[in-house]
């Protein structure tokens, strides 16, 4: 019992209630320290919804960015809440299954330090779908040099109103194919890979274009 004072004291409940007020809270806040505290917390119902809010809002955050990795950890999320409202599991469970969450989206906060990668590279590179088994065949070198080419063409190709324009989303999405048939891209993947393409480069060129 002394040992549970201990992670639940007012340092601890202090942390809890100023993460629940942030609006975007940074990863880096869902400690290991921070998460075990948050698990052990005496009322499921309040650990629970104050990981759903944080993991939540962080999702949302990496939507701006990243459109393949907010959808995924998104879906998960979806996922393990609905198991909980349908009574599938245990608040304890879902709760356990939030930690390892957010643990996983700590760890995907550094992949671009791991690969060599920009934020938006990596955003292009998930895009390109590189980790289905047809596409992973060709390497990650070869993605990675694929992802960093599509960030530079975005990059010339980014005008205040291309978005909006048919012409140039046209002229972008052959780019895009060229792009990608070069680089010898599985064939019946392109069509999906271009249409993910674009709108990732929709996503980031909010920031580019302004």
């Amino acid at each position: 019992m002394r040992q549970q004072n201990s992670r639940n004291g007012p340092g601890l409940r202090l942390a809890i209630s100023a993460a629940a007020e942030l609006k975007n809270p940074d990863i880096s806040i869902l400690s290991d320290e921070f998460l075990e505290g948050v698990r052990e917390l005496p009322h499921r119902n309040l650990a629970l919804e104050l990981l759903k809010k944080l993991l939540n809002d962080e999702i949302k955050a990496r939507a701006r960015k990243n459109l393949i990795e907010s959808r995924q950890f998104s879906e998960m999320l979806e996922r393990t809440i609905r198991q909980y409202q349908n009574r599938t599991l245990e608040a304890a469970q879902v709760i356990a299954e939030l930690v390892e969450l957010a643990k996983t989206m700590r760890k995907a906060h550094r992949r671009g330090e791991k690969l060599r990668m920009t934020d938006e590279e990596l955003a292009f590179y998930d895009a390109l779908e590189a980790n289905d088994s047809a596409v992973k065949i060709m390497g990650d070198e070869v993605l990675r040099n694929i992802a960093r080419e599509l960030v530079e063409t975005v990059r010339r190709n980014t005008t205040i109103d291309w978005t909006v324009k048919e012409s140039m989303r046209a002229k972008l999405r052959t780019t895009v194919k060229r792009i990608l048939r070069r680089h010898r891209y599985p064939h019946d993947k392109q069509e999906k890979a271009t249409q993910t393409v674009l709108e990732q480069a929709e996503l980031l060129c909010r920031d580019w274009a302004a």
